[in-house]
């Protein structure tokens, strides 16, 4: 395992934009104003001579009572207590302040290694500012500035001084990726802390609390997964930050990495046009699908209500016909349980491998029980088909004339495959190609 840098220190000290250049790529958001970062944020950064995971928390701010705030403050304090090594980032152009003193007086009682850095010093005239910082007591004040890259080779020695060694790096066994998708303030946060079992993500009744994708691993059933809590995804004409704008970027990105996702729903709301338009990046991207319905317990209900809904979720989700559907509350616990269960079936279908001769059966029965149309004065003909790839199941049908296959007789053929072999909850992937002779 890599050893764990945090960042921590006050909102609006720079420390995602100094995350980024550590990393090399732009992963968290970076906003000129405070609390933009509220979780968590890990990455494993490979790209110097040793290797580690840093993460990037939200703001500490020792004496608020704000509850965001509050929350930003645990999440701090958890981050603290995985890392190996913690950077302390202050603002050298604020210059040292009652918060910093706080949180310099917290991690004196922390048995670890600290780098006290100041940010923002952009020169010699900085340099001599930041000279009050040793007002902490401290042997070393390490002065950069992250957005122009000066001092980033100095932190990085320094860093490399106080990691632990690296242990052998074993060949980790093959991984699920689950990403937790959905319109801001359905639950998601809340549906991953009652996944995993703590409260890994802040969980705000605010609307858009989650704004980066957050990446958790975990085992179940002995088989390994990563949990990427997204942020809420908006329609981009109602994108009205700039911030926003990079939260859906991260949630796409999440859903790139993702094999199987969680398409969560507000029960009470019912299915939106933004649902439907989630859904819809999801079913692009070619990934397995569960529909989660959450906030379960706050509707009213009787013995007819589930099933009226799921046929109503059908209807609106006519592209997801294949996904199964599970009600939950994550807030009570109702049903969260069965979600694993669901993933693992899903799973099992996006990894699913078939012989090349159930295949060619399959594709003759059905074949006699529909012809192919006719294209150009001449009958269609399907010689045979072999899979390509899996994750998501892929196959190509070599056929006389691939472009005369209609789309209805392509939709025939995909619902046969899923009579035949099931593939719930995944999209199947079909080419068409001319044989040559």
């Amino acid at each position: 395992m890599l050893p764990v840098v945090a960042i921590v220190g006050r909102p609006n000290v720079g420390k995602s934009t100094l995350f980024n250049r550590l990393l090399g790529r732009r992963k968290a958001i970076v906003e000129d104003f405070p609390g933009v970062t509220r979780d968590r944020h890990y990455a494993e950064v490979t790209r110097h001579r040793v290797p580690f995971t840093l993460i990037d928390t939200g703001g500490f701010e020792p004496v608020s009572e704000e509850r965001l705030l509050v929350q930003m403050r645990e999440q701090s304090q958890l981050a603290v207590e995985e890392a190996d090594l913690i950077l302390f980032v202050m603002d050298g152009r604020e210059g040292l302040t009652p918060s910093d003193e706080e949180v310099a007086g917290m991690l004196r009682r922390v048995s670890k290694p600290v780098l006290y850095v100041v940010n923002k010093v952009d020169g010699e005239k900085q340099e001599a500012v930041a000279a009050e910082f040793y007002g902490l007591g401290v042997d070393e004040i390490i002065t950069i500035s992250s957005e122009h890259g000066r001092g980033i080779n100095e932190l990085l020695e320094s860093m490399f001084e106080c990691l632990p060694p690296t242990p052998p790096v074993e060949e980790d066994r093959e991984e699920t990726r689950l990403a937790v998708i959905g319109r801001p303030n359905v639950g998601k946060s809340s549906l991953v802390n009652k996944i995993l079992g703590y409260d890994r993500v802040v969980a705000n009744p605010t609307a858009g609390t989650t704004r980066d994708s957050v990446d958790t691993p975990f085992v179940y059933n002995d088989k390994r997964y990563v949990l990427i809590d997204t942020a809420g995804i908006r329609r981009k004409g109602r994108v009205s930050q700039k911030l926003e704008k990079y939260s859906v970027i991260q949630a796409l990105k999440g859903m790139d990495r993702a094999h199987v996702v969680l398409m969560v729903i507000d029960a009470q709301e019912g299915v939106t046009d933004q649902d439907l338009h989630v859904a819809g990046y999801a079913a692009e991207k070619g990934r397995g699908i569960i529909l989660v319905v959450n906030k379960w317990d706050l509707v009213a209900k009787d013995h007819k209500t589930m099933g009226e809904y799921l046929r109503d979720l059908r209807i609106s989700f006519k592209f997801l016909a294949h996904a199964p559907a599970i009600f939950v509350s994550a807030l009570t616990g109702q049903r969260v349980a069965k979600i694993m269960g669901e993933v693992e079936k899903v799973s099992a279908e996006f990894n699913k491998r078939l012989t090349t001769s159930a295949l060619n059966r399959v594709l003759e029965e059905a074949e006699k029980a529909h012809q192919p149309p006719m294209y150009q004065g001449k009958r269609l003909k399907f010689f045979y088909v072999t899979q390509t790839a899996v994750r998501p199941p892929s196959f190509v049908v070599f056929v006389n004339k691939a472009e005369g296959v209609h789309f209805s007789y392509q939709r025939y053929l995909v619902n046969k495959f899923r009579e035949a072999f099931g593939f719930e909850g995944v999209p199947i992937r079909i080419e068409y190609r001319d044989r040559t002779r």
